[in-house]
């Protein structure tokens, strides 16, 4: 009976350290984070740009350097956008479109991007500091690295193609 009592007393001082062990789809993120960290992309969980969002979305950041900053725009994938959004390219509209147009090579790019991101990535934004993913982060962490290659490539093509000549007033994507 004493054993008993001891095993009791034991499992409940264990169980709230059991709730604070990573589920394996928190600990398969942390893997995703620090993958993506490694390879000098910034991950943070901020409020997606889309129109009532609620909570918190991971954003992957690819910053652009300072002499080259990047062009401005917002693509949204169909499920999380507005029917009045101008389509893009199938499953994918601009919330907000460059001023400038793309390259060919860029606007190339950007398509196999767009074509290779996972069904849960709903925004991809452009701004003069960074270019940057937002999405659920559902995919395993081998399947990260096509994907952060792709973006990367994405936006060295972008880099230096600024919507506004330097000296304007701008406004960052990424926060400071």
């Amino acid at each position: 009976m004493v054993w008993l009592l001891i095993i009791a007393i034991v499992g409940l001082v264990f169980a709230p350290v059991m709730w604070l062990k990573p589920s394996p789809a928190q600990r398969r993120m942390g893997r995703l984070r620090t993958a993506a960290r490694q390879a000098d992309v910034t991950v943070r969980l901020e409020s997606p740009p889309l129109h009532g969002a609620r909570g918190t979305m991971a954003a992957y950041r690819w910053a652009y350097s300072q002499r080259h900053p990047g062009p401005d725009f917002v693509l949204v994938r169909d499920e999380a956008a507005s029917a009045s959004l101008k389509p893009f390219r199938e499953g994918w509209r601009w919330r907000v479109e460059p001023l400038r147009p793309l390259p060919a090579e860029a606007l190339a790019r950007l398509e196999d991007a767009l074509a290779g991101l996972p069904g849960d990535a709903l925004v991809l934004e452009s701004g003069s500091l960074a270019l940057t993913l937002w999405w659920e982060e559902t995919v395993a962490v081998e399947a990260l690295s096509p994907l952060l290659a792709r973006l990367t490539a994405l936006r060295d093509d972008l880099s230096g193609r600024p919507d506004r000549p330097s000296g304007q007033a701008d406004t960052p994507s990424m926060p400071r």
